[in-house]
């Protein structure tokens, strides 16, 4: 699956309702999301890890969806030559 089509399925199952909360509550649910998944990444348990990073990704394409930003093309950064800023 391509970020692309990840952050369509997240849009048609959550777009309008996570436009309504709008952008900094929605962040305030990304940040938590991002505080789980680094609970879950000082634990041995992969399987909560798998689901930590999943809810990370789709809370960012939510993020993203509300902004009017496309993801997948701004990554493309980093799969063009172009990512003078990955250290």
């Amino acid at each position: 699956m391509h970020i692309s089509e990840f952050q369509e399925l997240i849009s048609k199952k959550y777009e309008e309702r996570d436009r309504a909360r709008g952008v900094p509550a929605t962040f305030m649910w990304f940040i938590e999301e991002v505080g789980e998944l680094a609970t879950a990444l000082a634990a041995e348990d992969k399987k909560n890890k798998e689901q930590e990073f999943a809810d990370v990704l789709a809370w960012l394409c939510t993020l993203a969806n509300i902004s009017d930003l496309d993801l997948e093309k701004a990554c493309a950064k980093y799969t063009t030559g172009n990512s003078e800023t990955v250290k």
